[in-house]
């Protein structure tokens, strides 16, 4: 484990502490590394248990824990056991972190569709342009869920498994132009769905 300072912890965290987590909390936010590595040890499978459940992703998962302890090791004097328990204050913020890690993977994949569109074939342009111009994440899912499956499962395959349209076909097993025609028909059903001016 690498302490917040930066050096590498060898110390085995001590199978019994007496001490609860809440004194544990109160002693890391005085700068106490020892206290912090027995929380640690507490809380390390708590804290990657529940960023996985929410992420479904555990190396996405690990990151996320890390910075979890981090900020647990910043907070600390933050911390009123009068509010709560060192516990549900640790896995607050841990599903706190985690949502923010979602909710960003989300927008970065809806700018990812937003910019690849206005790339695209030059008939589908205005289309692009009208779908980055007033389309947020959470529209767009809602309205690739409108497409039909094969419009639907051509566009994800592209904008979302950054596959090329040729590669699109043969993925699925269908003619460049017929991944096209998918692609533009589903962009023009998207641009309605928008109710964006064509």
């Amino acid at each position: 484990m690498v302490s917040p300072g930066g050096d590498t912890q060898h110390d085995a965290v001590p199978d019994r502490v007496d001490q609860s987590a809440e004194t544990l909390l109160l002693r890391v936010a005085t700068g106490d590394r020892a206290a912090f590595s027995v929380l640690y040890g507490y809380f390390a499978a708590r804290v990657f248990g529940l960023a996985n459940r929410i992420l479904r992703d555990p190396s996405h998962a690990e990151e996320v824990a890390q910075e979890i302890f981090l900020e647990i090791w910043q907070r600390a004097p933050r911390f009123d056991r009068s509010r709560g328990t060192a516990a549900s204050w640790i896995m607050t913020i841990t599903h706190g972190r985690s949502v923010d890690r979602v909710r960003h993977a989300q927008a970065s994949r809806a700018r990812d569709l937003r910019t690849t569109i206005a790339n695209f074939d030059r008939d589908v342009d205005s289309v692009a342009d009208s779908v980055i111009q007033e389309a947020e994440a959470a529209e767009v899912r809602e309205c690739l869920d409108t497409l039909t499956p094969l419009q639907r499962e051509s566009i994800t395959l592209a904008y979302f498994g950054g596959h090329t349209q040729r590669e699109v076909g043969e993925l699925l097993g269908a003619a460049l132009p017929t991944i096209k025609t998918r692609m533009r028909d589903g962009l023009i059903r998207m641009r309605d769905c928008l109710s964006v001016p064509a």
